[in-house]
This record gives structure tokens, C-alpha cells and sequence, in this order.
């Protein structure tokens, strides 16, 4: 896996300002990252980058009444030679497909699924609950946001896909590791994930990004 920089974000808060924050999320985090590598190491800068996304994405719903309380969620990969830093904040999530079988890298930031990480609520439970679109973290609610961090070793062949809740929704895990199981290109494979979501139903905005190391 090269050096480079691979972002999703899904916004919330109504259409327009849904729209507006996951702009703003992408925009910002590309620019602060590119800026800062010329004197910062890359997990350093995308750190940075994310603070400084969210601080003009609050500020932004702060300036004008009908965007308050906007919101994205963020996911990041930043890759320099085998190392891979992922970076999350709210229920869009990081996979790694190893050798036919996939493994959730990040951790939901929302309600239903912190209760069943408790033990107070069971997966299946979790699928049923009209709580489950409430996210605990998103980037652009709060003055100062914490994304979770997780530094991988990348081997030749891995494929990571990131993705909205939209594709996570409708399609289990085993799914999800069946489609990108098959010998198809990346694009094919993306979608064929969006396909298959909307088949199952297609109930909210479905993104899916894959980068696979060489």
C-alpha cells in the first residue's frame, strides 16, 4: 500500500445540512492533511486535520440557524508503505478483508451498539431497536471531537473496504465477506456492495470506498 489518504463521511441534520457538514468534513480533512505533511508525520496531520474539520463544521452551524446542529461521521484510512492508521468518528466503519475473511476494524460510535460492547443489549436486539440511528460522536456537534485511532501492518492482498451505516444496514458481515470474496476489479466489487444493499432494502445513502495493498 502507497502513501495516500482515503476518506467517507455521511452527513446528518437534514438533506442540506447533512450534505453541508460531510463537504466540509472531506474538504477540510484533504486540505489540513496536505498541508500539514510538508513538516508533520501522516497520522499526526490526519489527527490534526480531523480537529480542524470539526471545529469548521461547528462553527459553520453556529453562523447560521438552519444548519445547527449539523453533523458527519468520518472515517479515515492513511497509508505510508505497510503501515495503515484508521481514524473513525460515528457508525461509518473500516473493514479488512484478509484472505477471504473480513474483520471489523473500527467501533460504532452509537447508541445500540455501545450497549450491546456493555453486554446490556444483545446484536439481534440491536437490530430491532428504534434507538439505532442515535450516534454518540459525530464530527461537527461538539466544540472538540476525540476519533478513535487504530495502526495496522498492512500485507500484500489486503483489501479494505469504508463505508456508510447505509451499506452496514442492509447487509450482514458474512455478506459483505462473500461479495468481496469474488475475483472481481474494485470497482466491480463496490458495486456490487451497493447493489446488494439496495436490494435489501436501500432505506439511507450507501457509500463504500475500496483500497487493497499491494
Amino acid at each position: 500500500m502507497e502513501h495516500g489518504v482515503y476518506v467517507v463521511c455521511d452527513g446528518m441534520g437534514g438533506a442540506a445540512a447533512g450534505e453541508i457538514a460531510s463537504s466540509l468534513a472531506k474538504d477540510e480533512t484533504l486540505r489540513a492533511i496536505t498541508e500539514r505533511l510538508k513538516s508533520t508525520p501522516l497520522a499526526e496531520a490526519a489527527d490534526q486535520a480531523i480537529s480542524q474539520a470539526n471545529e469548521a463544521i461547528f462553527s459553520r452551524s453556529l453562523q447560521n440557524e438552519k444548519l445547527s446542529g449539523m453533523g458527519t461521521t468520518l472515517v479515515i484510512l492513511v497509508a505510508e508503505d505497510r503501515r495503515a492508521w484508521i481514524f473513525n468518528v460515528g457508525d461509518s466503519r473500516c473493514y479488512r478483508l484478509r484472505k477471504q475473511h473480513l474483520e471489523q476494524i473500527t467501533l460504532d460510535h452509537s447508541l445500540v451498539e455501545e450497549q450491546v460492547r456493555m453486554g446490556r443489549m444483545t446484536s439481534a436486539e440491536a437490530l430491532r431497536s428504534p434507538l439505532r440511528n442515535v450516534i454518540t460522536r459525530a464530527l461537527g456537534t461538539q466544540s472538540i471531537v476525540t476519533p478513535d485511532v487504530f495502526e495496522l501492518e498492512a500485507e500484500p492482498g489486503d483489501l479494505f473496504l469504508l463505508c456508510s451505516d447505509g451499506l452496514t444496514r442492509e447487509l450482514p458481515d458474512p455478506t459483505i465477506e462473500h461479495l468481496l470474496s469474488a475475483d472481481f476489479s474494485l470497482d466491480q466489487l463496490c458495486a456490487n456492495l451497493i447493489n446488494a444493499a439496495n436490494r435489501a432494502g436501500g432505506q439511507d445513502n450507501i457509500t463504500c470506498l475500496l483500497v487493497r495493498a499491494a
